[in-house]
């Protein structure tokens, strides 16, 4: 990298997310670790900056437009322009459709679709400023159909639609757009669907590794190389694509 640049990752206090912020952060970015609770980012840059790396905790719901206006401000000011977004963050509420709540349903789309629109509303002037950008949005294989999931999947490949015509729209200012879709990672999120099944997350994790060509489950680090490249200097010919990160194939 040329300069040290700025990215935010939303939902970074656990799982995908902090290993995505510690692995930028390894990589020579000044990383934001947001969150709905900022107290609970601190561990993330605790470790980043013992590490040598520089990241500022910020705590904002992704869902709240002024929320999200006061938090993107506050990391250009104190980290500098965000020219790299990873949309990351993410709620679950499954349940079958003939039981799904409208609660269920707005939250998860308000998180996932309406987050990372306004993240990427309120960042994009700063990329399109710099005439660089790089904005990667967490889809997931369950974009392609899973029982339980109606809402889920419905935002997650409602993700993969944002993407594409971000992509279109914002590459004439050297921005690219893409969408990981991750298959069966191995966080705190998978251990509440295993807890939800009644399934003990250790059974959980071998059976679904078994399902798997290569016959593990995904770390977070797995997610983290992806992104990490499409992030990159080298990466600024590929936009708009959506790669299934799932120790597969996926349709």
């Amino acid at each position: 990298m040329s300069e040290s640049r700025t990215a935010i990752i939303t939902g970074a206090a656990r799982g995908i997310g902090a290993g995505i912020a510690k692995k930028f952060a390894s990589d020579g970015f000044k990383v934001a670790v947001l969150d709905l609770d900022e107290a609970a980012c601190q561990k993330v840059v605790d470790e980043i900056t013992a590490a040598g790396g520089q990241a500022l905790a910020v705590g904002a719901n992704v869902a709240d437009a002024e929320a999200v206006e006061a938090a993107v401000t506050k990391v250009a000011e104190e980290l500098g322009a965000p020219t790299v977004l990873v949309n990351n963050a993410g709620v679950i509420r499954d349940n079958l459709l003939f039981k799904m709540t409208t609660d269920d349903w707005d939250t998860v789309m308000n998180v996932h679709l309406k987050g990372s629109f306004l993240m990427t509303k309120a960042v994009q002037k700063y990329m399109t400023e710099a005439k660089y950008g790089r904005v990667v949005n967490l889809s997931s294989t369950s974009a392609l159909g899973n029982r339980g999931q109606a809402n889920y999947s419905a935002a997650k490949a409602g993700l993969q639609g944002f993407t594409k015509t971000l992509a279109i729209e914002l590459g004439k200012y050297g921005v690219t757009a893409n969408a990981i879709a991750p298959g069966f990672i191995q966080t705190d999120m998978t251990a509440a669907t295993a807890e939800r099944i009644g399934v003990p997350f250790d059974d959980f994790i071998e059976y679904a590794a078994k399902e798997i060509p290569v016959q593990r489950v995904g770390q977070p680090e797995d997610i983290a190389n992806t992104a990490a490249f499409l992030c990159s200097e080298g990466a600024g010919f590929v936009s708009g694509q959506v790669i299934y990160v799932a120790g597969g194939p996926k349709d």
